[in-house]
């Protein structure tokens, strides 16, 4: 049969226990960052490309772009139309 658990033995696993709780929240808290990293890089900054992009053709060609936008107003409308 086993032998019982010594208290040295418990608190040992004690010990483990917390540091593998420590790991785990380190490890956690590193992936966390790194996505919101990632996102802010990969998403965020091509979105504000675009944006900038889209304004500055507008400001080259406003009646082009007018017309992009009402074109769109109107397909939108009739797709979300009930």
């Amino acid at each position: 049969m086993s032998e019982p658990i010594t208290p040295d033995q418990n608190d040992h696993m004690a010990s483990v226990k917390d540091a593998a709780r420590r790991t785990a929240t380190r490890a956690a808290q590193s992936a966390v960052e790194t996505s919101q990293d990632y996102a802010e890089h990969y998403v965020a900054e091509p979105a504000k490309d675009l944006f900038s992009l889209a304004k500055e053709y507008a400001k080259e060609k406003p009646d082009v772009a007018a017309m992009w936008a009402f074109g769109l107003g109107i397909i939108v409308g009739w797709k979300l139309k009930p």
